[in-house]
């Protein structure tokens, strides 16, 4: 089957698409169950609060409590997605939230659970949590095509909303007859099954051909790629922003219920399942929605519709009025999410797709993490409906942000090229040679000039993404046709991963910026050694033989 084929059949599957394939569908259906576990655990740990506390600040801290690792450890949990194996990675994680929730349930079976104590245990549930979900939302495109990654990702969303549904309500249940000790018991029991699912996963690897970076090379490596990469630092800031603002929902959720509502936790848990039955409706309109409107007007017509429905849920004072809002606020959460997600996995390429992915979860959870903190102290000195104002003003005004920050058009995923050889040289090299100083020749008409440099700006960032430092390019005055552009890797090994991070997009970038060279001579390329000799000791702290490469 054709390209083209296969992609017309995706469309017609639509939202299942990605179902077709048994390492995704067994992984869907797992998840699910852990979701709920999840859900459950969230509901039990808030009302638990509630019940230990009258701080809105104590109340609003559980979410911060397992939000705050993501934001915090995101980067080097990005890193060990990337250069580890993603099933053990996920494995691991999953034992650590699985020992946390065990530890939860153990010390309120026996009474010895305080404020501090379940904070300090939803922090260990959340670490396992933030070393799982860039791993884990990395491995979507290890299970389907490219061309379902968007179903894939709006499914994971679904099932995650699916499980809120009902979770919170199951929870809320749960808590009120047999206690909160009980229900973390459960939360643990539906970690289970996803852990099978991980062990019968079969994952296909590539092997590298070059070796595995180090942790801290790699999260340098990471840091660059985004931080010269305009589309998704726009993501990233525009998640944060809204995570801020929008965690008032949640992290006020169990107070909406019990001083607005005048309720307990089956009303919270009600609450909670009609904020996701809303996400799933949203889901499910996912892919209508991205083929009507582009990425700037999905997030603001999410924004100014949720921002309208956190004013009812502060004004409302009936259940189901409430429970009407925040079916509506959940569809507009869930799309707005999908499509930062989106965003960044279409951004990102393979090699850097667990970083990519972790910054936006640091992003989105610092925000959220900061969020709680904020609503929670604000709403101990004005109340929880002034807060909820205060976070639908903010909402309903957000969308000025595209005026300067838009959201990227999503094109095809970032792929990369097929893979380079490794260039000529004279003489042995080893990984660790260098610095290397790479200078390429143009010759550019005068009359192009400024058109080249404007390209070449777009090829910095590009050079900058993939490794290279250092970069400039200059004009000889002398010769006023002759430009050249410098940049350096600090080993050979690492220029060797520069030019094997190329994507399709650098690959069109280069070559419009080779059109512009002219005369019959090609563009001229320079590899240079900076310290040919001595400059880098072997293992035996004898100097490696290192020499001047050239093509």
């Amino acid at each position: 089957m054709t390209n083209s084929a296969k992609s017309q059949a995706f469309v017609a599957d639509g939202i299942t698409a990605p179902l077709r394939f048994a390492a995704f569908r067994n992984r869907w259906l797992a998840s699910l169950l852990a979701y709920l576990g999840i859900l459950i655990q969230l509901v039990s740990a808030a009302w638990a609060m509630t019940q230990m506390t009258s701080s809105a600040g104590k109340v609003a801290l559980v979410q911060t409590a397992l939000t705050l690792p993501v934001m915090v450890i995101a980067l080097p949990a990005g890193a060990i997605a990337d250069m580890h194996d993603r099933r053990i990675v996920t494995l691991i994680a999953l034992a650590i939230a699985l020992c946390g929730a065990t530890a939860i349930a153990a010390l309120d079976w026996f009474g010895f659970t305080t404020p501090n104590l379940l904070l300090a245990l939803c922090f260990v549930i959340g670490c396992g949590m933030a070393l799982l979900t860039p791993a884990w939302q990395a491995s979507v495109s290890e299970q389907v095509p490219a061309e379902a990654v968007p179903a894939a990702v709006a499914l994971d969303s679904i099932s995650y909303n699916v499980a809120r549904c009902f979770g919170p309500a199951i929870g809320g249940i749960v808590v009120a007859s047999a206690g909160t000790g009980s229900a973390f018991a459960l939360t643990a029991l539906l970690y289970l099954p996803l852990i099978v699912a991980l062990f019968l996963w079969k994952r296909v690897v590539e092997p590298s051909r070059l070796p595995r970076e180090r942790m801290g090379r790699a999260i340098v490596s990471g840091v660059r790629y985004i931080s010269n990469s305009p589309s998704i630092k726009i993501v990233l800031t525009r998640a944060m922003a809204t995570g801020v603002i929008g965690s008032s929902i949640s992290a006020l959720m169990p107070l909406v219920a019990r001083d607005l509502l005048h309720g307990g936790a089956q009303v919270y848990g009600i609450t909670l399942g009609a904020f996701g039955f809303g996400a799933v409706i949203g889901g499910l309109c996912v892919g209508e929605v991205r083929r009507r409107m582009n990425g700037e007007a999905i997030v603001r017509t999410c924004t100014f519709s949720m921002g309208c429905a956190i004013v009812a849920v502060a004004l409302s004072r009936g259940p189901a009025l409430t429970a009407a809002a925040l079916i509506l606020a959940g569809a507009m959460w869930i799309m707005m999410l999908t499509a930062f997600n989106i965003g960044v996995q279409f951004s990102a390429p393979r090699w850097v797709a667990g970083r990519s992915l972790a910054a936006y979860q640091a992003a989105l959870s610092g925000g959220i993490a900061i969020g709680s903190w904020g609503w929670g102290a604000l709403t101990d000195s004005a109340g929880v409906e002034v807060s909820l104002l205060v976070s639908s003003g903010l909402m309903l005004t957000s969308p000025l942000l595209g005026m300067w920050l838009p959201m990227p058009r999503v094109g095809a995923r970032g792929e990369e090229t097929e893979v380079l050889g490794d260039p000529a040289v004279r003489l042995a090299l080893n990984e660790r040679s260098g610095p290397v100083v790479i200078e390429i020749e143009y010759r550019v008409a005068e009359e192009n000039a400024r058109a080249f440099h404007g390209i070449m700006q777009d090829v910095q960032l590009s050079r900058q993404r993939n490794g290279a430092y250092g970069w400039s390019i200059a004009r000889d005055t002398a010769d006023p046709e002759l430009w050249t552009e410098r940049y350096h890797c600090p080993t050979w090994l690492d220029y060797l991963r520069q030019r094997n991070r190329w994507t399709q997009s650098d690959l069109a970038l280069d070559r419009q910026a080779l059109a512009f060279h002219i005369g019959s001579n090609p563009v001229r390329t320079r590899r240079m050694l900076e310290r040919p000799f001595g400059s880098v000791h072997g293992r035996d702290g004898v100097p490696d033989r290192d020499v001047t490469a050239a093509r």
